[in-house]
């Protein structure tokens, strides 16, 4: 199982930070999978009003992550799902989105949680998003990782104690 070796992560005190989530909409069950735990995550964190915005597919998450990033947001989730299929448009999509998000959380210091499935299948696609059944729920895991980034920039930003 590929979640094997993922960290607990304890992420206490968030409830003030400004969270975005962006999600393309191709393969809207493995999509609202993916929403619903990251807004599931979200509501366990204590963040209530997080901004929802949908997106055609996951190429264009990585500009909207840019502009949410530069509007005060201390966190941005980036939700997509890209399934292989017989060209190298797979590629050219995972390798475009995972660079993009990366330039992104980078350039602006804002944490961009990364919630793109990248599958050969869509029964893979599904077993990763955290739909009843499903052996993972990485909308969640994108939120919590995204958040507790937040966090930890915060804490070195404040003084210490």
């Amino acid at each position: 199982m590929s979640g094997k070796g993922a960290p607990e992560l304890s992420v206490r005190n968030v409830g003030d930070l400004r969270v975005a989530v962006v999600a393309a909409q191709w393969h809207e069950k493995v999509m609202d999978g993916l929403v619903d735990g990251a807004l599931r995550a979200l509501n366990e964190l204590g963040i209530s009003e997080p901004t929802v915005l949908r997106v055609p597919g996951s190429f264009e998450l990585p500009v909207v992550a840019k502009v949410l990033a530069g509007r005060g947001y201390d966190a941005v989730v980036a939700l997509g799902v890209v399934i292989r299929g017989g060209t190298p448009h797979f590629d050219y999509v995972c390798q475009g989105v995972t660079q993009g998000l990366t330039q992104v959380s980078v350039d602006t210091g804002v944490p961009v949680g990364f919630g793109v499935l990248t599958c050969d299948t869509e029964e893979q696609a599904l077993d990763r998003a955290g739909l009843p059944g499903s052996s993972e729920d990485k909308g969640h895991e994108a939120v919590t990782a995204a958040v507790a980034t937040a966090a930890t920039l915060r804490s070195v930003s404040e003084p210490w104690r």
